[in-house]
């Protein structure tokens, strides 16, 4: 007598962008999308119209937010565990999301792969006019659990900066755009992976009040540029105790982008 198949993990549907889009993810364990992916999102400009590559895509909620508030947007989420990658694919099934089909495919594929070795992965040099990134960023001795799938959502190995920045400028076109979101923390080994192969950073610090001290910074960078860093104005999320402002709310709902173009 054959044993019975295993129960599937609990999961949820989500809404985003006010009902826009929906997400199918793991509920209670792993990673769960949320402001960052949104945020990350808005850093896109929105009349953007290329092909964007979403690095370590997870379930999807950041390249789905590119294509739900950019509708000439053609989205790939990049994912390599196999549980996250089955949830990019329900979320992209979703009914809620027949809209986006179509702009929307999902690749397995590692990011930290190089040369051939990537290529044959699907993710072929200079395919891609922007490519968006959520890498883990915490330490490991800042991030102890025994949930697997969050630690490899969560947890950053040293080189981890070095292999996705090298990823990006690989697979972007010469004058493409990189955007990601991490920690303040990371900054120095952001930009030293950034050397030699993207220029014209601008940073936007994103801070939970305007009295508090930044939890994340949202960069955007171009290809090949020889421009300069610069610093824009912060992105302060809450001007009450769970009340946002008026502008993080419309970065979030995907009704304004980050960098205001």
């Amino acid at each position: 007598m054959s044993a019975a198949a295993p129960e599937p993990p609990e999961s949820s549907i989500d809404a985003f962008h006010r009902g826009a889009f929906f997400l199918a993810q793991p509920a209670g364990r792993g990673h769960r999308a949320g402001l960052d992916a949104m945020i990350l999102a808005a850093a896109v400009p929105s009349g953007f119209s290329g092909r964007l590559a979403d690095l370590g895509a997870g379930a999807g909620a950041a390249g789905l937010a590119v294509a739900s508030r950019c509708p000439h947007a053609r989205v790939v989420l990049v994912e390599r565990d196999p549980e996250m990658l089955d949830y990019a694919r329900r979320s992209r099934a979703l009914p809620g999301n027949a809209a986006l089909r179509e702009r929307t495919e999902v690749l397995d594929a590692d990011v930290t792969l190089a040369g051939e070795a990537r290529a044959a992965a699907g993710l072929a040099d200079r395919a891609f006019d922007c490519a968006i990134m959520n890498p883990p960023f915490n330490a490991p001795a800042d991030h102890t659990t025994s949930d697997e799938l969050r630690k490899s959502a969560h947890v950053m190995p040293p080189e981890t900066f070095e292999q996705w920045i090298r990823t990006a400028a690989a697979i972007v076109k010469p004058g493409g755009a990189l955007a990601l979101i991490a920690r303040p923390g990371s900054l120095q080994p952001i930009l030293a992976a950034l050397a030699g192969r993207f220029g014209e950073a601008r940073i936007v610090p994103v801070h939970p009040r305007a009295e508090e001290e930044a939890i994340r910074i949202v960069l955007r960078a171009r290809k090949g540029s020889r421009g300069g860093l610069s610093l824009r104005p912060p992105l302060v999320l809450h001007e009450a105790e769970h009340i946002f402002t008026q502008r993080a709310d419309a970065i979030c709902n995907g009704k304004a982008s980050l960098f205001g173009d």
